[in-house]
């Protein structure tokens, strides 16, 4: 180790670039190439992907990268991981480096999943009794049942990035290096790798590229944002974060020709058809240019896994219609009631049930609990008995996407209570529309006017 190595590491320095660049050669012709290797005069082009980058990260520090394809994001994570050579420049990297870059890099096509788990993990560093003692728990974590005795050329894009996420999960890494890994795969799993990452986060050192700034805001204090190869910003995630969606649009509206799209014309509720919810305003919220359909699923059991002391379990989730329907589908802006139902496995004082909304990231949304409702006459719940929770209120209009209602189950006081049973993804939600605002949800309106005041 050279002494200036031994200086970054006792500055507690993770990743250390210093005027770092990666240079390509375009031809106009293919055989424009083969002229230049024979001997011939440079036909070539020179492009730089990434060029002049100077940059420090500490040790437990989250970077998000953003920026437009072509931008050097993939570059700069490759130069970082090893796997690229810089043109100039030099990077610096101390502890063990695990990557998710390309999808199935890493992986032969013709091995199975299990092989491939055993060479993955060895290119990370890891034994071969190691990757035997881990197996189970990274059989687990990909849950890919037994696809993992499959060769990965049958695999999905989803199951491949399940495979390769479980093993980066299981190396002991100390910085890991993630390029748009949450972008394929279902919600389930998208959440399950957001928990690790934030588990993560408490250890190692995280490189994050996305082009959703909301992922970026959620998991990073810090981001730079990089175009045409260069750095253009580097700070706090949500101030680089707005900025770059600012250039967007700046240059976008900028474009000769270009107008902001009209705002449909479509009639809202009144103030008083909204608090009625009668069928003329439910028709109206799920038809039309602003409709926000959000599909709900019926509860599954096989699905509820989670954790707690297992006094209590959970029996159904449900969004109920006024009269008590089970709604398979819901719209944006409707008045609608979850209801909970549990059954004690023995005897309980003072319960508890409580909710949480979350995206698929896993940040919440919103929720709430019924201490308050009881808290002045607590309830008694025998064993073997059911017991219930409603809570009454206007769904928000909810961007296209994935969404979980987390349940828990609880017992004792808001300040000090032990958790009986938690579902991280007790119910999925899957919602679609046009038009919605921008933001992570949409406050239902009761009314909305516009009018002249003078004239």
């Amino acid at each position: 180790m050279s002494s200036e190595q031994a200086v970054e590491q006792s500055a507690g320095l993770a990743v250390v670039a210093r005027g770092l660049g990666k240079r390509y050669t375009t031809y106009a012709r293919p055989w424009h190439r083969l002229h230049e290797l024979l001997g011939g005069p440079a036909r070539g082009t020179p492009f730089w992907a990434l060029r002049g980058l100077d940059l420090q990260l500490r040790r437990g520090e989250t970077l998000g990268i953003i920026g437009r394809n072509g931008s050097g994001k993939s570059t700069l994570l490759q130069l970082i991981a090893g796997t690229l050579p810089p043109s100039e420049g030099q990077v610096q990297v101390h502890g063990r480096v695990a990557a998710l870059l390309e999808l199935g890099s890493g992986f032969n096509p013709e091995f199975t999943g299990i092989e491939n788990i055993h060479l993955n993990a060895a290119l990370h560093g890891l034994t071969r009794a190691q990757v035997e003692a881990r197996m189970p728990d990274i059989l687990a974590f990909a849950d890919i049942g037994a696809h993992a005795q499959q060769p990965v050329r049958t695999y999905s894009s989803g199951m491949l990035v399940r495979l390769a996420f479980a093993v980066l999960a299981h190396v002991d890494a100390d910085v890991l290096i993630l390029d748009e890994a949450l972008a394929v795969g279902d919600a389930f799993f998208a959440q399950k790798c957001m928990r690790f990452l934030r588990g993560f986060q408490q250890r190692g050192t995280l490189l994050f590229v996305s082009h959703d700034t909301a992922a970026v805001n959620a998991l990073c204090r810090r981001a730079i944002w990089l175009e045409q190869g260069r750095l253009r910003m580097d700070g706090d995630a949500r101030a680089v974060g707005e900025a770059y969606l600012e250039s967007q649009v700046a240059e976008r509206e900028g474009v000769p020709g270009y107008a902001p799209r009209p705002a449909p014309a479509a009639p809202f509720p009144s103030r008083q058809a909204a608090d009625d919810d009668g069928g003329d305003v439910r028709a109206a919220l799920a038809s039309g240019p602003l409709c926000n359909r959000i599909q709900v699923p019926v509860f599954d059991p096989a699905r509820d896994t989670g954790f707690g002391e297992g006094s209590a379990r959970l029996l159904d989730v449900a969004l109920r219609d006024a009269g008590g329907h089970r709604l398979a589908s819901v719209a944006g802006g409707e008045r609608v009631t979850l209801e909970i139902v549990a059954e004690a496995q023995q005897d309980i004082d003072a319960p508890i049930i409580g909710f949480y909304l979350k995206d698929r990231l896993g940040q919440l949304l919103f929720g709430d609990n019924t201490y308050l409702t009881t808290a002045g006459a607590p309830l008694r719940v025998p064993a073997g008995t059911r017991y219930r929770a409603r809570f009454e209120f206007r769904m928000p209009r909810l961007q296209a996407g994935a969404y979980m209602f987390a349940i828990g189950l609880a017992r004792g006081t808001q300040a000090e209570h032990v958790v009986q049973h938690w579902s991280h993804e007790a119910l999925l939600l899957q919602a679609e529309g046009q038009g919605l605002p921008t933001g992570i949800l949409g406050l239902p309106m009761l009314d909305i006017a516009l009018e002249p005041l003078d004239g």
